[in-house]
């Protein structure tokens, strides 16, 4: 099997189809450690990715008001057990203009392997973009995965992001976000975490409100068993007249695992607003013997109240 198939055929594990890479209408890349082993762009869309030996690196631009209508498919991962990958990319939308990006990272049989991401994105006055990551490992854990990005948004431009790691072991998982918001702008930042066995969560994210009216808002949702552990900080400040941000964390913990939830909000004007709440607890009692009295045995009972949190 080819490491374009042995990526690509795991790809439904991130609710995305093979198929999708051989339809002319929609744009992709597919890395596999620091080779480029597909591309296709499309109108409105500059795609300028290199290899070098230590990284693959370059940009992705959306023109000035074009509006892309099929999602960018981005598919970076090891296709062996060991390795290294790095991706370097500047992700820049051009004033009103919008994108979608769907960004797949698959790592089906890493077992000492590292990848990381370092990102900075710009969205200019007016334009939209929604990124959204997933995604999938394994059993093996071993892995260190480091996603870090950079991210300012225009004034009345628009950002939302959902990163979701639902399946498998990933290791070590470290996020790292800074969002800037300029005047009526909006960032919305979501993340879906299963954790199992000994993984270990750090995830760190920051929406600065700058502009006037801006808005922001964190969600996250971790769920961890085994001795898997998670330290979550969510980090949300305004500094213009009428800002508003609200960082919103839970936590569910079964076995040994430990978690911690640490929101930050600082407000520097006036008449800002951030709000917050994080919560860390067990599953349900009440809601389990619900669904085991209804027929459910107990690990299915759990799997449904988990996937109802994750959803």
């Amino acid at each position: 099997m080819s490491e374009l198939e042995t990526l690509t055929r795991v790809l439904p594990m991130v609710g995305t189809e093979p198929a999708v890479l051989d339809d002319e209408r929609i744009a992709h890349v597919v890395g596999q450690g620091h080779r480029i082993l597909s591309r296709r762009s499309v109108h409105g869309l500059d795609l300028d990715l290199e290899e070098t030996p230590d990284a693959i690196v370059g940009e992705l631009t959306i023109r000035a008001g074009v509006t892309i209508e099929q999602p960018i498919h981005m598919c970076f991962g090891l296709a062996h057990p060991t390795g290294t990958q790095t991706i370097r990319i500047d992700v820049k939308v051009e004033e009103r203009a919008s994108a979608r990006v769907l960004s797949h990272c698959l790592f089906p049989v890493a077992k000492a392997a590292q990848h990381r991401m370092q990102a900075t994105i710009d969205i200019g006055p007016g334009a939209s973009l929604t990124y959204s990551e997933g995604h999938y490992h394994g059993p093996h854990g071993g892995m260190q995965v480091m996603p870090h990005a950079s991210i300012k948004i225009g004034r009345g431009a628009r950002y939302f992001s959902d990163f979701s790691l639902l399946s498998g072991s990933v290791g070590e998982l470290d996020i790292d976000y800074l969002v800037e918001v300029e005047e009526d702008g909006i960032a919305e930042l979501t993340a879906k975490i299963f954790a199992h066995r000994t993984d270990r969560i750090t995830l760190k994210e920051a929406v600065i409100l700058r502009g006037e009216r801006s808005r922001g808002l964190i969600k996250t949702r971790v769920v961890l068993d085994g001795e898997a552990c998670a330290e979550i900080v969510g980090t949300t400040e305004a500094h213009a007249k009428g800002a508003r941000g609200h960082v919103d964390c839970m936590e569910i913990v079964q076995g040994r695992a430990q978690a911690s939830a640490i929101p930050i909000v600082r407000v520097f004007h006036p008449e800002a607003k951030v709000t917050h709440e994080a919560a860390i607890g067990s599953v349900d009692k009440k809601e389990l013997e619900t669904l085991m009295a209804r027929g459910l045995a107990p690990e299915q009972a759990v799997e449904l109240i988990v996937s109802g949190i994750l959803r």
